[in-house]
């Protein structure tokens, strides 16, 4: 079935509108009429292949709710009607030790996990397409229940990806109370990392090179704010900090954050830049057995724990809506900074 859509035709071209094939829902799938769809700085990296080896036209967006209209004749955990999500996964292999353990995207299996966008698929024409688009079709098994109520499923989107991201390492690395935690970016990844964290009941710690975000970063839950460029800020703090979730999608010294961590902590990374950070110092690392680690999404069963904490919780993202045709000047405003903290296209807006 063809269905409208807006797609980048070229790295150096803005978007435009475009008709692309979706498969007719198969025995075990699930077809989504797309209501929202969140805007991810990956999806600016993929566009404009900035990781190289985009395929185009690309459409990206993996941060879909909607409702489904229409299950195969063999799907048993959705019906018509009911409201779901879609992440950054349509498929993986099943059965690697990843894929039995829940954690479909460190899939082992050839070609690892499916993307929702820019992977290879059987599906015209070749690779995925995601979703700045009306409706998409997934296997059961990578949908998703959403429960918030109807006027939160915009914000709700972004947590598909932004909210994940976060999920995954807070929960592995056992946030919660009795731990310091810090959240070092205010962006997309970071403001939910700061509702998150602050609701697993983690002393929560939110880190800004902006001394103007403070306010708004004390707003989103945070308990206290460091400005990473005032030396003395960062140093009352040294040695003290279990947990500390790195999202900023920019090259940086890491040095400086390691230094804050007690003996044993951990430093992850979820933000994925376009050029490697420098080389942190070894011995940061080896005087306090201390670690940088680093965390990709998460699996089908923890997204849906996530969402389900969220919409126990009344979590969502802080977002602004915008209109399909304004895809290029979002991308913009995302490289300066200019959103507080998530676009999301109204999916109407494609007609």
């Amino acid at each position: 079935m063809t269905v409208k859509a807006i797609g980048a035709p070229a790295a150096d071209k803005p978007f435009e509108p475009l008709a692309i094939t979706r498969r007719e829902p198969g025995a075990h799938d699930v077809a989504i009429k797309i209501a929202y769809c969140g805007v991810c700085h990956s999806d600016l990296h993929m566009a404009r292949d900035e990781w190289g080896g985009a395929l185009y036209p690309c459409v990206p967006g993996h941060e879909i709710v909607g409702h489904v209209t229409a299950v195969g004749a063999h799907v048993t955990k959705f019906k018509v009607g009911d409201t779901v999500g879609v992440g950054c996964m349509v498929d993986s292999c099943q059965h690697c030790p990843s894929c039995e353990e829940g954690l479909e995207q460190y899939c082992t299996g050839e070609g690892s996990f499916t993307g929702t966008y820019n992977a290879p698929t059987p599906d015209a024409p070749g690779y995925t397409m995601g979703g700045y688009s009306e409706s998409i079709v997934v296997s059961e098994n990578f949908v998703l229940r959403v429960n918030h109520k109807p006027e939160q499923l915009a914000a709700a989107a972004p947590l598909l990806c932004a909210g994940i991201t976060t999920w995954s390492p807070l929960r592995h690395w056992n946030a919660g109370p009795g731990k310091k935690v810090g959240i070092v970016g205010i962006g997309g990844l970071g403001h939910m990392g700061v509702k998150l964290a602050r609701a697993l009941g983690a002393h929560t710690v939110a880190f800004t090179t902006s001394e103007s975000k403070r306010e708004a970063a004390l707003a989103l839950g945070a308990h206290e704010v460091i400005v990473s460029k005032n030396e003395d800020e960062m140093a009352a703090h040294a040695g003290s900090f279990d947990f500390i979730l790195n999202t900023v999608a920019a090259s940086h010294n890491l040095d400086p954050f390691v230094a804050l961590l007690k003996r044993d902590g951990t430093l992850t990374l979820v933000g994925a830049p376009e050029h490697p950070h420098p080389s942190p110092a070894v011995f940061n690392l080896i005087f306090s057995r201390r670690s940088i680690a680093g965390s990709l999404i998460g699996g089908i069963a923890e997204t849906q724990e996530m969402l389900d904490f969220c919409a126990e919780h009344g979590i969502t993202s802080d977002i602004e809506m915008i209109a399909a045709s304004q895809i290029d000047e979002a991308y913009d405003r995302m490289l300066k900074g200019d959103v507080r903290y998530r676009f999301v296209i109204d999916s109407a807006t494609l007609g």
